[in-house]
């Protein structure tokens, strides 16, 4: 009798090692490294814990809670707070509630939170991935029949929904303004390179240089952390080239705050020195100093859309994976020294 009452939580403690953890040993979640895998079957051998894996099937089987998951990559980034207020206004007049975590870029975390929520019988789940994430990230939660909806960064492989901005037609648009005003020499600013949105947003770039007739020279990409740090560290070594640039399209609205702050250690102003065009349009864009050109992807929007697609799947009681792409547009305001405000033009996608 007493060996029935060992709970998860006393072996988790015996082990060294979260309470989620213990459960990905208990369902054979190949998500565990080995070394930890040993350590955790020798403290359930030891205190004699038996896993009913019948009851906890039933119960994955029959809990239809009202909690829908989201993990994001990084909430320090004001784009991601606005992705998740936009969840919550579906998914709250839907009668559900939001389980919401931070992964912070690190993959190992974002499993473990992903772990718990199942624990907690999410409904569904809305995930911006960490980077490195893998379909094997997500194949537990295919296979158990939990609807999921990846946001902003796509997962090759994985059997699940999507929902993109045109991150290549965005990037494309802003340099041709700038192209437009008369810049030449345009840098592309921020960002992790081992991204596929990045990967998506310099390949805009270059194309757009290329059309203009202009050299996309390798020293006017600079990668850097897509935060307003990376900004700063990115327009730093931009301004140190022999041959600078004039202007800069930033990795995201994060990085193009960083140019902003970057220039202004320099004596340069923005808008006025040297333009600067961001991508998302987070609510600072607009009563920023200057206010910022951007393309705009609707952070609410997109987090609504995302919500809404996943409460249709988990209605219909079935997943049937959609690969959506989202239209963007330039809103075109003083940053870039354009000298005026105008409602933005959309972009197809």
């Amino acid at each position: 009798m007493a060996k029935e009452r060992v709970t998860v939580v006393e072996i988790a403690h015996a082990a060294g090692v979260s309470k989620s953890t213990v459960s990905l040993v208990l369902q054979g979640s190949p998500l565990v490294n080995e070394t930890t895998r040993a350590k955790v079957s020798a403290v359930i051998r030891d205190l004699g814990y038996v896993y009913n894996r019948g009851a906890a099937n039933l119960r994955q089987s029959n809990s239809k809670s009202k909690i829908i998951g989201i993990v994001v990559n990084d909430l320090t980034n004001s784009f991601f707070a606005e992705l998740a207020v936009g969840v919550d206004m579906v998914v709250q007049s839907a009668g559900y509630v939001q389980f919401l975590s931070n992964s912070g870029e690190n993959i190992d975390r974002q499993r473990e939170v992903i772990a718990s929520m199942r624990e907690h019988g999410i409904s569904g789940l809305i995930v911006s991935p960490a980077r490195g994430t893998e379909a094997a990230d997500l194949k537990p939660l295919v296979a158990s029949g939990i609807p999921v909806v990846v946001v902003v960064r796509n997962v090759p492989g994985a059997k699940v929904s999507s929902l993109m901005s045109d991150n290549h037609a965005g990037v494309m648009a802003a340099v041709e303004h700038l192209v437009g005003i008369g810049h030449r020499r345009i840098a592309f600013l921020g960002g992790f390179a081992d991204t596929a949105v990045f990967g998506e947003r310099l390949e805009g770039y270059r194309d757009a240089m290329r059309k203009a007739g202009l050299e996309a020279a390798d020293d006017l990409v600079i990668g850097s952390a897509p935060s307003r740090a990376g900004g700063v560290d990115a327009v730093t070594r931009a301004l140190a080239i022999v041959d600078r640039p004039t202007a800069a399209v930033c990795f995201n609205d994060a990085v193009a705050f960083g140019v902003c702050d970057g220039l202004r250690a320099k004596r340069l102003e923005p808008g006025r020195d040297f333009a600067v065009v961001g991508f998302d349009d987070v609510i600072e864009a607009k009563t920023a100093v200057p206010a910022l050109t951007t393309i705009s992807v609707d952070p609410q929007g997109m987090g609504q859309r995302a919500a809404q697609l996943l409460l249709k799947q988990i209605s219909a009681g079935k997943v049937d994976a959609e690969a959506i792409v989202a239209s963007v547009r330039l809103v075109v305001r003083q940053s870039c020294g354009a000298g005026r405000l105008n409602d933005g033009k959309r972009i197809a996608s």
